[in-house]
């Protein structure tokens, strides 16, 4: 069985991934968002900020369930 600081510090681990991750996937819609035609390999920005949400979308729901369930 694990140790409740050990616990602990998975959670935390856990939840400063994806954090990390949405701070990235930010970082790159605010690219798109004020530097549109410096993108050049995405020629469809709207599509490229959705794929975006969806992958922030996705780590919120990870800190949601850790919170919820495991803290």
């Amino acid at each position: 069985m694990i140790d409740k600081e050990l616990k602990e510090t998975i959670i935390k681990s856990l939840l400063r991934h994806a954090e990390g991750h949405i701070e990235k996937h930010c970082a790159n819609i605010e690219v798109y968002l004020t530097n549109p035609v410096g993108i050049g390999e995405h020629s469809d920005i709207l599509e490229a900020i959705q794929k975006e949400l969806a992958i922030i979308a996705q780590y919120e729901d990870e800190i949601n369930i850790l919170r919820k369930y495991f803290n």
